[in-house]
């Protein structure tokens, strides 16, 4: 099931999309919290995004810029304002489409059908994990903090991932290997403290310090 995120501040607009949307079989999150969307979206991690343009305190054209900054997830802008300039910023901020009010609920859902189809039947879903404001995208494997980006190695992906996903618990190392085994990248326990060694590392130079503990003897994790 897909789940589609609603930025509008209008609730009976936005009531309207869920409803409609709910009713083709997307699972449907409307935005409450309008002064941190990102925060919203990193927590839902929806696979679309419909974005009104006039928003409180900040427009869908910089949600939608700091979506980009992390992730490739498809945006729509919903918006009566419906003249050249606006769609031309629309698709300059890394929109995707745009569709002008009022509109008939069924063009929306064509429109949301087609993207998706488009999106993902060729490419895998992203999937992103924030932890005090690092965000990382298990499907690109990178880990983004205040707007600097790392690329990670298959292994650190699989570390990190399996940590940030068991956050608060530790995280076994013969656990950490059997994970690694699994896809097809066997390391013995030496090179696993290497690979985790490395993933501080990469992590300390984009800001992000201290985030993996070592519990000796165990294994490790993220508090």
């Amino acid at each position: 099931m897909y789940k589609l995120l609603v930025v509008e501040d209008d609730e009976v607009i936005a009531r309207a999309i869920k409803s409609h949307m709910e009713g083709w079989g997307y699972q449907v999150v409307c935005t409450e919290d309008f002064g941190d969307v990102l925060q919203v979206f990193v927590k839902e991690s929806p696979q679309l995004v419909l974005m009104d343009i006039s928003l409180p305190f900040y427009n869908g054209f910089h949600w939608c810029d700091e979506i980009r900054k992390i992730s490739k997830t498809p945006v729509i802008f919903i918006s009566s304002a419906s003249d050249n300039m606006n769609i031309v910023m629309a698709v300059n901020m890394g929109g995707d489409d745009f569709v002008a009010k009022p509109f008939d609920l069924n063009v929306l859902q064509a429109k949301v059908q087609a993207m998706l189809r488009r999106t993902y039947d060729f490419a895998g879903e992203s999937h992103l994990l924030e932890h005090k404001g690092m965000i990382f995208d298990s499907s690109r494997g990178i880990a983004t903090y205040e707007g600097k980006q790392v690329e990670l190695t298959k292994n650190e992906m699989g570390i990190l991932k399996a940590l940030l996903e068991q956050k608060g618990k530790i995280v076994t190392r013969d656990k950490l290997m059997e994970l690694l085994w699994e896809s097809d990248s066997f390391i013995d326990d030496n090179t696993l403290t290497v690979n985790v060694a490395r993933l501080r590392k990469k992590l300390e130079a984009v800001g992000v310090a201290d985030i993996i503990k070592t519990r000796k003897g165990i294994g490790y994790a993220v508090d």
